[in-house]
């Protein structure tokens, strides 16, 4: 564990069995925040605080058996706190038409305007039934995870826990202190929204098969070599490009052709590394900062679709590759 509250007694006996029952369900809980808030950032430190306030009470908590729905309760409350402002996170196409490849970027919108990527390795299950993981990873989908944050922040949590997590109403109801009714009759109300926000269900399969293995190798090579020509060949005709902090998107191979070849230039000469993010393939694309060096500049989140990519995302924040865990140069 990162941090504990000083005033815990991490010497007494049982602390080791007490912070191993803790951890096992870090990663489940940051999924958890993760859908409630949009940012990964958000979400750790969510969880971190879920984590600090079981140690703070430990020793009041009885039931060892529902552990997990305990610490549930408090990551609920939690994500409920810092949801109290106005501000919902959002894609750029949710906040208008896309754009032609020479329109201004625009000024860089702060970061809390953004649904935020985030690497599988933090918030996936590793292992189970297949099928269980394949709705785990649809249910951290770019498109998804901005759809959540159109309902409001309790309706969300019932979403997640009925729909994404398969608890039970009366499980919900007695998380949230509220009556099963109410709890169904939210989560009516939050799946009317979710259908009404028209989810983007074009993003291919959850699991890469051999048919995605031999479109991202394209991809990278064609990129790598900045091959602008064979970049667009690999893109659906409804492709879109976004890259956040910028609210400029775009729609379709010849206006993400036409922007690689202009404002976007400076990305020429990047290398890609393999990861994944979103329940969708990623990369972490370094340019070049000097002889034979390179630097952090986004982590592409890419979507497809019958082998054709659908989206690329490119999230412009270096921060986020130490979250993802990469290194922040490359080296020859």
């Amino acid at each position: 564990m990162p941090s504990r509250p000083s005033t815990v007694d991490t010497n007494r006996p049982g602390a080791s069995a007490i912070e191993a029952d803790l951890e096992a369900h870090r990663r489940e809980l940051t999924g958890y925040c993760y859908r409630m808030l949009g940012s990964g950032f958000e979400a750790e430190d969510a969880v971190q605080e879920t984590m600090v306030r079981a140690w703070q009470n430990i020793d009041r908590f009885e039931g060892r058996s529902a552990l997990r729905s305990w610490l549930y309760r408090i990551a609920t409350n939690v994500c409920l706190d810092m949801l109290r402002g106005p501000q919902r996170r959002a894609r750029p196409m949710d906040l208008g038409p896309s754009a032609p490849a020479d329109s201004p970027l625009g000024p860089m919108v702060p970061e809390h305007a953004w649904v935020q990527p985030m690497a599988d390795a933090r918030v996936l299950p590793t292992d189970g039934d297949p099928a269980e993981l394949a709705a785990s990873r649809e249910s951290v989908r770019l498109a998804f995870v901005a759809a959540l944050q159109h309902l409001p922040p309790r309706q969300r949590a019932v979403l997640i826990l009925r729909e994404v997590l398969r608890w039970h109403a009366d499980e919900v109801a007695k998380l949230l202190d509220t009556s099963v009714a109410s709890v169904n009759s939210a989560l009516q109300r939050a799946r009317a929204t979710m259908a009404a926000s028209a989810i983007d269900d074009t993003t291919g399969p959850t699991q890469v098969d051999a048919e995605q293995r031999d479109l991202l190798a394209r991809y990278v090579e064609a990129f790598e070599r900045y091959d602008v020509s064979s970049i667009v060949k690999l893109l659906h005709d409804e492709a879109a490009f976004t890259m956040p902090p910028y609210p400029l998107w775009l729609r379709g191979p010849t206006e993400i052709g036409r922007f690689y070849l202009g404002q976007g230039i400076g990305c020429r000469g990047s290398r890609l590394l393999a990861t994944s993010a979103n329940g969708c393939p990623a990369f972490a694309a370094y340019k070049p900062s000097g002889p034979g060096t390179y630097e952090p500049w986004a982590i592409q989140v890419i979507e497809s679709s019958d082998g054709l990519i659908t989206g690329l995302h490119h999230f412009l924040y270096p921060e986020l590759f130490e979250a993802f865990g990469f290194p922040a140069r490359l080296e020859p």
